[in-house]
């Protein structure tokens, strides 16, 4: 994909940005509610899950216990307020797609209305592979939302199919996922959600 595509508006350093703590939730109470389902449906009670630009709320059901969840993000403060999380490490990873996790460490992985701000992500979603173990899904979540300044161009020219067609885009170039699908799981009311979904091939 071109260089151009993932040019912002705002391109000063993303940490001055994510500098300031935001306690506030990026979609409505019935997005909330439907990502939660989608997670209790898709990731593994028990296992190790990597939530990737994590803040505050990983809105993972409650009711569910993993053996650990990892939380990678921006701001240190939204990431020891959030109280699902058993760790996690701060990384801007539009400067270092690197995840600094072992080979075949996580069960799952997650990425929460966040996918919009990656400058890089096909590189990412090749790490993301990479710390999966085979057959572990990973999960990007999106509605419509965003920061304007920090979205990247591709996102903001296009809508809600051709976001669904840029995140599967993403893990079609990784070229380590299988089983890919694009699904529309909008609730009746309020914010849109899609879900693209692949799994690490074995």
């Amino acid at each position: 994909m071109k260089q151009e595509y993932f040019r912002r508006a705002d391109e000063r350093d993303d940490t001055l940005f994510y500098e300031q703590p935001r306690l506030v939730v990026h979609i409505d109470d019935h997005a909330i509610a439907r990502t939660t389902e989608l997670f209790r449906e898709y990731l593994p009670a028990g296992g190790a899950i990597l939530d990737l630009m994590s803040s505050w709320r990983s809105h993972l059901p409650p009711d569910v216990s993993y053996r650990t969840v990892i939380g990678l993000g921006m701001n240190a403060v939204e990431l020891q307020q959030n109280p699902q999380l058993s760790s996690y490490v701060v990384q801007n990873l539009n400067q270092n797609p690197s995840l600094p996790f072992e080979d075949q460490s996580f069960d799952a992985a997650i990425v929460t209305v966040s996918v919009q701000y990656l400058t890089r992500p096909i590189e990412v979603y090749r790490e993301v592979g990479r710390v999966l173990r085979p057959n572990a899904p990973f999960l990007t979540i999106f509605s419509n939302r965003m920061f304007p300044s920090k979205a990247v161009a591709i996102w903001q020219s296009l809508n809600d199919a051709g976001h669904a067609q840029l995140v599967t885009d993403y893990y079609q170039q990784a070229d380590c996922y299988t089983a890919i699908e694009s699904l529309n799981k909008s609730p009746k009311r309020g914010d849109p959600i899609f879900l693209v979904i692949g799994r690490r091939q074995e």
